[in-house]
């Protein structure tokens, strides 16, 4: 399986890898255009995502505008099964939470810091690791 890790930050980019390197094959974005890039160009290559996190805040294009870019274009392609996605933010603001799940139709969301348990907890709950 496949993952990109969207994260501005280097430090943040290193440990998501890190949790996620025993069970995915891992891609990096540094804001939400490269996000949404990588995205379609793994659907175009064959061999698409099958998880994403995604950080909120982030230069040119914010997490929740390319997550809704992202949606757009699955539908525009006519997929039937979407790609999970796991928000991460610093904010624990009950709008962004809102708008992560119902606007972004996000799978899962994370308040920083994240660690291993609460990522493999998440991972578990959206079906992409044992329980």
């Amino acid at each position: 399986m496949r993952a990109l890790i969207a994260e501005d930050e280097f430090v943040g980019r290193k440990l998501l890898s890190t949790f996620l390197a025993p069970l995915f094959v891992i891609d990096v974005a540094v804001n939400g255009r490269e996000a949404v890039e990588a995205y379609k160009l793994a659907y175009e290559e064959g061999d698409p995502y099958s998880l994403i996190l995604m950080d909120i805040m982030m230069p040119e294009q914010d997490g929740l505008s390319a997550l809704e870019e992202i949606r757009s274009f699955e539908k525009e392609k006519g997929m039937a099964q979407h790609c999970k996605v796991i928000m991460t933010t610093a904010l624990d603001d009950p709008k962004t939470v809102i708008r992560s799940f119902h606007d972004a139709e996000a799978s899962a969301f994370i308040v920083k810091p994240v660690n291993r348990e609460k990522l493999y907890k998440e991972l578990k709950k959206i079906g992409l690791m044992n329980k």
